[in-house]
């Protein structure tokens, strides 16, 4: 009897002991083998996309959790939105001069040169490095039935690109001749520009001059002006470059520059209509390269122009910063 009593008082202790190692390993084992994982994610910049797929396909489908996760991801005033948006913030911040992509037949490298557009198109003043800039974009990408991770990737500049572009003039037809009126040269960056080239359709002179009026009437451009309150002669800031042009006018513009590409002059060109102007907003006037549309986009007239343009019924072409066509629509009441 005692042999079997200190048997099982034995097996007893063995069977302890082996329980206390199998749980100290996995305490520190697999534990650790978390942490190192989460340091590497981290290190290598993974985490904002990364991390809000992961937490958006944890909770089972119907599970209120999934809710309460997509609105705590959208929302930067909890802790672990917070986080969230500053790891995007990060992933902006180097997206935004490295994020290769392709318009046009020509490869593009960031999307800094779009920031104020982006900024408009998502309705917020923070910078592109923020997190407050992070949260308009989730809440952006959401309505867009993107991922809302709040980092701007190929996927969501495409989308934006997308928006911008079917905002533009959809009829391309060309201007009948009563259709046009003679603009006078003091409205052209050029004023030796001759008669042939200074035509612009009616309705789009009349909403190109209101929105002039307004942007003069605005101190903070400093824009040099005449007496009645006009553009003055020297002032260069938001004088036309080009508006209308015949196709065989824009077939010679293509022969001069057979290198210009999808992205540059169109063979089916919106200038047809008449209602397509391009505008002096800074720098070299049609200059395409990155270095001038740097310059360009950080003007106040440009950033102007796409603050208040479409009040008066312009939308941007977003490759070229002077670009700008009237498709209507205006909500600034015709004086």
């Amino acid at each position: 009897m005692k042999q079997k009593q200190t048997h099982l008082v034995v097996s007893a202790l063995a069977l302890v002991a082996l329980v206390t190692f199998v749980t100290f390993v996995a305490r520190t084992g697999y534990g650790q083998a978390q942490a190192d994982a989460r340091a590497d994610v981290q290190a290598h910049g993974l985490m904002p996309t990364a991390a809000v797929r992961e937490r958006r396909a944890e909770p089972a489908a119907g599970n209120s959790s999934a809710d309460a996760t997509s609105k705590e991801a959208l929302n930067p005033s909890g802790e672990r939105g917070a986080s969230l948006f500053a790891a995007a913030a990060a992933r902006n911040m180097h997206l935004r001069f490295e994020l290769g992509w392709a318009f046009g037949g020509k490869q593009q490298r960031g999307w800094h040169l779009y920031t104020p557009l982006i900024s408009r198109l998502l309705e917020t003043e923070g910078d592109a490095s923020t997190g407050d800039f992070a949260s308009a974009l989730s809440r952006w990408q959401k309505t867009a039935g993107l991922q809302p991770s709040g980092v701007l990737d190929g996927e969501t500049l495409y989308r934006m690109v997308s928006d911008w572009q079917g905002a533009r003039l959809k009829n391309k037809g060309h201007a009948r001749p009563e259709e046009l009126l003679l603009a006078p040269v003091n409205d052209f960056y050029d004023p030796s520009r001759p008669e042939a080239l200074r035509q612009v359709e009616r309705e789009t002179y009349a909403a190109y001059k209101r929105m002039v009026a307004a942007a003069a009437a605005d101190p903070s451009l400093g824009l040099k002006l005449t007496a009645a309150g006009e553009l003055a002669p020297e002032e260069r800031y938001l004088k036309i470059i080009s508006s209308f042009r015949s196709p065989e006018y824009q077939a010679q513009l293509r022969r001069q520059s057979p290198n210009s590409g999808r992205a540059g002059l169109a063979v089916n060109s919106p200038h047809f209509t008449g209602r397509a102007l391009d505008i002096y907003v800074g720098g070299e006037p049609v200059e395409t390269k990155d270095s001038n549309r740097a310059i360009q986009v950080q003007t106040a007239v440009y950033r102007w122009l796409v603050q208040n343009a479409d009040r008066f019924g312009f939308r941007p072409y977003y490759y070229e910063p002077w670009h700008w066509e009237y498709v209507g629509g205006s909500t600034v009441a015709n004086k």
